[in-house]
């Protein structure tokens, strides 16, 4: 069985999470999936949600200590810390791809979404809860550091002081706390719901130029963390080698006509 599936609608990929638990595995098929997605250049937009019970109760700790055990907790010097560091690095690199993604990318989350689902929906773009969903960087409450990603996006996403707050107690949040720090876009009634909301995202993203979309999200990347000036002399750049285009002269021409745009990519 797949641990994530993959499905198709149009310009739209779903990705589906089929297990509570992140064991090894998951990782490099989360990582592997992205990096073929990557590699598409129809593609408009992604949703990941998950059909297990809760969207994730994080690590699979029984599966991670049979495979990692010994570099997780035994002593040893020099080159069993640097095995870690090494697995640590290649774990990384699952969640860096969905951030690296170049389209959108929208989490529909719905109930318990702990320790490496905060470090998965960090790394997507947009986030849909159902009102049932409930999140927490519960690293902190297992004696571990989160390390794939939650301490590095979330304050981006939430401000300083709250993905502090989140991440020094590890306690859990409700959807309702999560839409108002900025951790979710939306709170859909239950699970179903949450993937609807997710699509209709995910279409209404698709319905803009394609081209102009992965543009955008590349823009918003590269300014992170850089003065308004960097960014604003990145996207001139942009826009002088990007702004000529077909879509700019169908929007023109839809505008003028008064029907709707039909936008292609070139």
């Amino acid at each position: 069985m797949d641990l994530i599936s993959q499905t198709r609608d149009g310009d739209v990929v779903t990705l589906t999470i089929t297990v509570p638990t992140m064991a090894p595995a998951f990782f490099a098929e989360c990582e592997r999936r992205f990096g073929d997605l990557a590699t598409d250049g129809t593609l408009r937009a992604v949703v990941v949600r998950s059909s297990a019970k809760a969207f994730s109760y994080g690590l699979d700790l029984p599966a991670a200590m049979v495979a990692w055990g010994p570099a997780m907790t035994g002593g040893g010097l020099a080159a069993k810390r640097s095995e870690l560091h090494a697995l640590i690095r290649q774990l990384q690199r699952a969640f860096t791809a969905i951030a690296a993604c170049p389209v959108p990318v929208i989490a529909a989350v719905h109930g318990l979404c702990l320790g490496g689902g905060v470090d998965l929906i960090a790394a997507c773009d947009l986030r849909v809860a159902s009102a049932d969903a409930v999140f927490s960087v519960r690293e902190t409450r297992i004696a571990i550091v989160a390390d794939l990603g939650s301490l590095q996006r979330l304050p981006a996403i939430v401000g300083s002081a709250q993905a502090r707050e989140l991440a020094l107690t590890g306690r859990d949040i409700d959807a309702s706390r999560a839409h108002a720090i900025g951790l979710v876009n939306q709170i859909a009634a239950d699970r179903d719901a949450a993937w609807v909301g997710a699509q209709a995202l995910a279409a209404e993203i698709a319905a803009n130029p394609p081209l102009t979309v992965r543009g955008v999200k590349q823009v918003l990347d590269y300014s992170a963390g850089k003065s308004i000036d960097d960014g604003l002399a990145y996207v001139a750049a942009w826009n002088a080698a990007f702004l000529a285009s077909e879509d700019l002269g169908e929007a023109v021409a839809a505008f003028a006509q008064k029907r709707p745009p039909r936008f292609n990519g070139r």
